[in-house]
């Protein structure tokens, strides 16, 4: 199978029918009149000349990208550095307050609360709550309750009194760790302090922590309480459940949200309510589900995204349907929809399930031709690929890759190669990715250590499984936190 254009079968864009044959009857005539068209010399040179200006700015682009990460880097340990001594208590405000505003950004909250200990210590510090929302959102994100508890407290002596998007930002931080009865107790809270009511957000960010943990039983609970409030459903709202009920696979619920939208008139269908429609049918491979709410929402007037078209793909080569995955991408061409790297990922990783690596690594060729920068998640689906093969040696060189890159490296990137070289018995070397996972930043979740207990245990070394065990246990009890009180 090809992946150009050049079949005379594409996707009309009209709600008649998704995937309809269309003849190019004009094909031959546009054909004979390119024929005749020859291009002078002076075109071929101007067409050189920009090519290498475009391939020397996506190079200049590159270098300044990883030249702006390695500041970062540098800025962020600096500042470290100096939360560490009580010396710096008249540090030059931008620089601290841009070092702990990119620790917020990349998640790293040690850096980020030792940053924000300094910062406190300024003789120009004045408290504000936008900082700390910030922060709360940050640890929620990365699961950490008890230090957003202690922060929530330092906020209290420090004179401020909690604004809503504080409360919510606690909410949040209380849901993502799925505790739901601090979560409703802070709810409870925000109702007993005038000026802080709960209102459409708070709320919305509660039911996408439900959905998250899959704890639909308290959705009714909260659309009551939202009820009672007088506060109404929006767009959001209605979208996340959605798109929780689809990914549950709870089709009745989720065609009744959709009907209830319908007639709300105020939050009709948009192409989220589009995409979370056609992933969750065609993820479970119910294509002629997906095609026929394709063309229902057509009809509707909701016109599709690139996302759209990437669930497509998605689920078209789930499903082994290939012609059809080529007729999306063949009509994006048509249609000038430029393929994205989110594209080249959902290709390179449907071909390397197949096992096809031919044509994975053909596709990861052509996306960088094309100036495409891979991503984390590109090098886990060639990596994942080529352990399935057996072609460990590949796996190697893709790690050389990313070393000469400037990819930031995440957990999952690290999950998924420490799993290859677990999975054929190599300890050695999945214990030095372990150690350049932690000299990365890049904390070990319970999937890293799942993986290295197994990859212990299948090699007879029990002590070693004991000992991962124990250090996991202690990365769950660790509270250690850097909070000037």
């Amino acid at each position: 199978m090809e992946l150009h254009p050049g079949d005379a079968t594409v996707l009309r864009w009209s709600s008649s029918s998704f995937l309809t044959p269309i003849t190019c009857s004009k094909k031959v005539l546009n054909e004979q009149k390119h024929e005749k068209w020859r291009r002078p010399p002076w075109f071929c040179r101007a067409a050189e000349k920009i090519a290498e200006k475009v391939s020397k700015g996506l190079q200049k682009a590159s270098n300044n990208e990883l030249s702006r990460i390695l500041r970062t880097e540098a800025a962020i340990k600096a500042i470290e550095r100096k939360a560490s001594s009580k010396k710096h208590k008249n540090l030059w405000p931008k620089a601290v307050l841009e070092a702990l505003d990119e620790a917020i950004k990349g998640s790293r909250w040690e850096s980020a609360l030792k940053i924000f200990g300094l910062l406190r210590k300024q003789h120009w510090y004045e408290p504000r709550c936008q900082t700390y929302t910030k922060l709360l959102m940050m640890l929620g994100k990365c699961r950490k309750v008890k230090q957003a508890s202690l922060l929530f407290d330092v906020m209290l002596s420090d004179g401020l009194r909690p604004t809503i998007d504080v409360y919510t930002a606690l909410v949040n931080v209380y849901g993502l760790s799925g505790l739901f009865d601090q979560a409703f107790s802070t709810i409870d809270d925000m109702k007993s302090v005038y000026d802080c009511q709960p209102d459409v957000h708070t709320y919305s960010i509660l039911i996408s922590c439900c959905i998250k943990h899959r704890r639909f039983d308290l959705i009714r609970q909260i659309l009551a309480d939202m009820s009672y409030l007088g506060i109404k459903c929006n767009a959001v709202i209605y979208n996340t459940m959605i798109d929780g009920y689809g990914k549950a696979k709870l089709f009745e619920l989720m065609e009744k949200l959709l009907s209830e939208m319908i007639e709300s008139v105020t939050c009709l269908p948009d192409v989220f309510t589009l995409n979370s429609f056609i992933w969750s049918y065609g993820n479970c491979g119910k294509i002629e589900k997906m095609e026929r709410w394709y063309e229902e929402f057509q009809l509707m007037g909701v016109r599709p995204d690139e996302r759209t078209f990437n669930i497509l793909i998605r689920s078209y080569g789930k499903a082994a349907m290939y012609e059809k995955m080529e007729s999306v991408l063949n009509f994006m061409k048509k249609r000038f929809i430029s393929l994205t790297v989110v594209t080249f990922n959902t290709i390179i990783d449907i071909f390397g399930r197949a096992g096809n690596i031919e044509k994975m690594d053909t596709l990861f060729l052509k996306m960088k031709h094309e100036g495409m920068k891979p991503s984390t998640v590109t090098y886990c689906s060639l990596v994942n690929a080529y352990s399935k093969a057996g072609k460990l040696y590949r796996v190697n060189s893709i790690l050389r890759q990313v070393e000469n890159s400037d990819v930031v490296l995440d957990t999952p990137f690290f999950n998924c190669i420490i799993s290859a070289y677990g999975r054929v018995g190599d300890v050695d070397k999945m214990n030095k990715l372990f150690l350049l996972m932690k000299e990365k930043n890049c904390e070990p979740d319970n999937i890293t250590f799942a993986t290295m207990i197994q990859a212990y245990n299948a090699q007879g070394m029990i002590e070693a499984a004991q000992d991962v065990e124990s250090e996991m246990s202690a990365a769950k009890d660790s509270s250690r936190v850097f909070l000037p009180i």
